[in-house]
């Protein structure tokens, strides 16, 4: 199976990074620096991964580089993926020193970033030296939501690949191709993620996922007062916080037997003073992605609820198109007959507000329970 399989509904895109990986470095289909945008679910990293693969190879390693890859322990491989809300200078510049290296194995030096939108102004600046004169078998690959998250100098030093959101019937095809899950389950679960990859995949596997989405949609829907607002609030972030343990707890405990082992010390065994330091670095960085994790679940609530008002919006407008929370259909209905287009539109505006918030350092539990009471101010009783 090629590394370019495991992508979706981005033809274009593909057959551009295939023929610049193939091509002679002296045209200019390649460039050393690339940059991949698109929307959250649309498989930027996947791609860069695959171009990656694809330079790395060399014509009789396929296989054994693109598993060297998918394991991040490729030779020439440079990886900086964050689980932090930024992007440490000091990280940058680990990187940018290792880029000066030339390649061991392979036809060059590739250097990934995840997330480049999480890097302030100064460590942009930073990166950006690397850019302007990058050794001449060094390749950069950035991956971000969109141009705008860049500071104006890197744009106008990277060639830019930008990304479509996939179809649900692209989605629902890798699920089934890629994962063997069934045809049904794998069109509800792209439709209810609309189309982000990897939260249909968690969907379509994990039954407590779906269950804590049912959760969020019913608490919305049952909002009629303001001391309901308050109690939704809370609910959802309850949601949220077992959504972030779901995808935190189990990494941590294999992170931490890892470091106990690597340091020598049995399981159950007291940890060394001299030690001890070391683990709490470990720990230091799991609080962080836990943080991290818990403000992207509370985004995804916010999300669906997106979803749940823009059904109600269409179906006010009689739009035959089949809703995103089709499994909720009857409490649809309902929402559609006790609302107005209008009234639905200022529930919208209040969870993009709510959004905007949260990204601003708002606290959660304030800027959901500000929206939700809006949501009760348009609630028929």
């Amino acid at each position: 199976m090629s590394s370019w399989d495991g992508l979706t509904g981005q033809a274009d895109a593909v057959e551009l990074l295939k023929a610049a990986a193939s091509a002679d470095p002296s045209r200019s289909a390649m460039t050393h620096s690339w940059l991949i945008t698109g929307p959250p679910g649309s498989g930027r990293s996947n791609l860069a991964y695959a171009f990656a693969t694809a330079l790395l190879s060399r014509g009789h390693d396929d296989e054994a580089t693109s598993r060297q890859v998918d394991a991040r322990s490729h030779p020439d491989l440079a990886v900086l993926s964050t689980e932090r809300i930024i992007i440490t200078i000091d990280e940058v510049r680990s990187l940018v020193a290792s880029s000066q290296f030339s390649p061991s194995v392979g036809r060059y030096r590739v250097v990934v970033i995840e997330d480049a939108d999480r890097m302030t102004e100064r460590t942009s600046n930073l990166l950006l030296k690397a850019l302007e004169e990058p050794p001449p078998r060094t390749v950069w690959i950035l991956c971000a939501p969109s141009e705008a998250d860049l500071i104006p100098t890197i744009r106008s030093r990277v060639r830019s690949i930008r990304l479509r959101t996939p179809s649900v019937a692209d989605v629902a095809d890798l699920l089934v191709r890629r994962d063997g899950i069934d045809r049904e389950t794998a069109v509800t679960a792209a439709r209810e993620a609309q189309s982000h990859i990897g939260m249909a995949l968690r969907l379509a596997t994990d039954q407590e996922a779906r269950e804590r989405r049912r959760r969020t949609l019913e608490a919305a829907l049952a909002i009629r007062s303001v001391s309901d607002a308050v109690n939704a609030a809370t609910t959802m972030l309850a949601v949220a916080g077992d959504d972030a343990k779901a995808i935190t707890e189990q990494r941590d405990a294999q992170e931490r037997a890892s470091a106990l082992r690597s340091l020598g010390v049995e399981p159950g065994g007291t940890v060394p003073p001299a030690l001890r330091s070391q683990l709490r670095a470990l720990e230091d960085d799991q609080k962080r992605r836990a943080t991290r994790s818990l403000r992207d679940g509370i985004d995804r609530i916010l999300v669906d609820l997106l979803s749940l008002y823009r059904d109600v919006l269409l179906m006010h407008l009689g739009v035959a198109e089949e809703p995103i929370n089709q499994a909720v259909r009857g409490r649809l209905d309902e929402a559609t007959a006790a609302s107005t287009p209008a009234s639905t539109l200022a529930v919208m505006d209040a969870i993009a507000v709510a959004r905007r918030r949260i990204e601003s350092n708002v606290a959660p539990a304030l800027a959901l329970e500000a929206m939700l009471v809006a949501v009760s101010r348009h609630a028929v009783r």
